[in-house]
């Protein structure tokens, strides 16, 4: 962590931020606006502009990495916005235990660890039954917005996507590029090493 960037954490953290056991969603966000859960955010570039963007969504980002989480609470603080906050704390323990089925209208997925390897392909994030645990949080009509720029990952999230119960493609294929979504880091270098830059955008069906 950089020295400003521990500062933000250790004085900031109560402001904006929580830690997994301690999370209660109620005592985040004062209203019913639609909720939108970021799923490792990085150092939260994306994340600060998209809220700022749209005031009346609450943003939650989840990560583990603290000096991403430093980051961006120096840009929440920065920008005095009300309608983000993070948890720090494993993403799949905190939507099996703490986020109500049906309540979500929307997850963002930008370029999750593609763990190359084939041997660590079961680590990947956007893998069954993750996929399905996605789907259940979601609202009718909310979405799940993947980007990757490893092309094999993004091959493998549209098969574990497009088998997901209740989920359905909002393209035919890949989806074309969001163009709310402001481009990270991650997505620099990608693209620097001639990376093709995956999207996915699925949909869950309303009954």
């Amino acid at each position: 962590m950089s020295d400003a960037q521990r500062r933000s954490y250790e004085t900031l953290f109560n402001l904006y931020c929580c830690k997994a056991e301690f999370f209660k969603l109620e005592d985040l966000f004062n209203n019913n606006n639609p909720l939108v859960i970021e799923i490792g955010f990085g150092m939260g570039r994306a994340t600060i502009e998209i809220a700022e963007q749209n005031p009346g969504i609450n943003y939650l980002g989840i990560e583990v990495h603290r000096p991403g989480i430093g980051r961006l609470l120096m840009e929440i603080e920065k920008r005095g916005l009300a309608n983000i906050r993070i948890v720090e704390g494993d993403a799949v323990d905190i939507l099996e235990s703490k986020i109500s089925d049906s309540s979500v209208s929307g997850f963002h997925v930008f370029f999750p660890d593609p763990w190359p390897k084939k041997r660590h392909h079961k680590r990947r994030l956007m893998t069954r039954p993750f996929t399905d645990l996605l789907a259940a949080k979601l609202k009718p009509n909310g979405y799940i917005y993947m980007v990757s720029d490893w092309e094999d990952y993004g091959n493998h999230a549209m098969q574990e996507l497009s088998a997901t119960p209740g989920l359905a493609n909002k393209y035919s294929n890949f989806a074309e590029a969001q163009s709310w979504r402001p481009q990270t880091e991650f997505e620099k270098k990608g693209l620097d090493k001639q990376h093709r830059i995956k999207e996915l955008f699925f949909i869950k069906a309303e009954y």
